[in-house]
């Protein structure tokens, strides 16, 4: 078992190696694995695809959600180069994997500069204290269809 476990996070890390070597992205790989076997990998294409949700976790969490068919990852587990930033954090909450493993940590991250700490510091604060504005509007009208919801009967729960 620890053999298979190292034997994932190594390609989570070659991938990473790659990634960077072709230009692609940043230095971050992740594969995701069920019932033993790798079932999907992802690779950060932040800059080659233009766009910042395009980390390694999350490229690998929707070639297996498309690959299996649902958008619950139970029975699976993740192996990322590095620690699951904010972002990929919650998308693996998200997609309901069992276990995260990981070889980078956040602090490796921010001494190349990849340094979330702000992202984790912005979320405790105060909707006026943040950065960027955040402003609540049309209460009422939105509320109305989070009450619809709860009565609606042919729905699917995630």
């Amino acid at each position: 078992m620890q053999n298979k476990i190292l034997e994932y996070i190594k390609e989570a890390v070659r991938l990473s190696r790659e990634n960077m070597n072709s230009g692609d992205g940043g230095p971050f790989g992740a594969v995701i694995v069920k019932d033993g076997e790798i079932i999907s990998s992802g690779s950060n294409k932040v800059t080659s695809k233009n766009d910042p949700t395009a980390h390694a976790e999350i490229e690998a969490i929707r070639e297996a959600c498309r690959i299996l068919g649902t958008f619950n990852l139970s029975g699976c587990e993740i192996y990322s180069s590095c620690e699951p930033c904010p972002m990929c954090l919650s998308a693996i909450y998200w997609a309901r994997l069992d276990k995260i493993y990981f070889a980078n940590t956040k602090k490796d991250a921010a001494e190349i500069n990849f340094d979330d700490n702000f992202i984790y510091e912005e979320i405790s604060k105060p909707h006026d204290k943040r950065k960027i504005p955040v402003m609540q509007i049309d209460h009422d009208d939105a509320k109305k269809v989070f009450d619809e919801w709860v009565k609606k009967e042919e729905k699917i729960q995630y």
